[in-house]
């Protein structure tokens, strides 16, 4: 292989793995993290409707975790009924800034 195809996968590969960081945009999250906060920032929060539930805390969770749980409270694929409310008026970017928010361990 030559040293400039060499380079070039180099480069290919830097950008893939700043790509992956890169979806959200950790200062956005803080600004639409608001109706999270109510639940999964109060340390212990359990939930009394439609069952009882231990919350989870959502900070230091892996970003592409919180991503794909919002996509599928959205689409209905995980019954909650008040986390599909709370996702279904998100978009794709809501979902990335608020992932990567929480993931930087706030």
């Amino acid at each position: 292989m030559k040293t400039s195809q060499l380079v070039g996968l180099f480069a290919l590969g830097i950008g893939l793995v700043q790509g992956a960081h890169a979806a959200g945009d950790p200062v956005a999250g803080k600004e639409k993290h608001e109706m999270c906060i109510g639940c999964h920032g109060i340390a212990g929060w359990r939930t009394a409707y439609p069952t009882v539930y231990s919350v989870p805390n959502l900070g230091g969770q892996h970003a592409d975790y919180i991503v794909a749980a919002l996509k599928e409270y959205k689409s209905g694929e995980r019954g909650f009924a008040t986390m599909r409310a709370m996702a279904s008026g998100l978009s794709e970017q809501d979902m990335q800034d608020i992932a990567a928010y929480y993931s930087g361990g706030q």
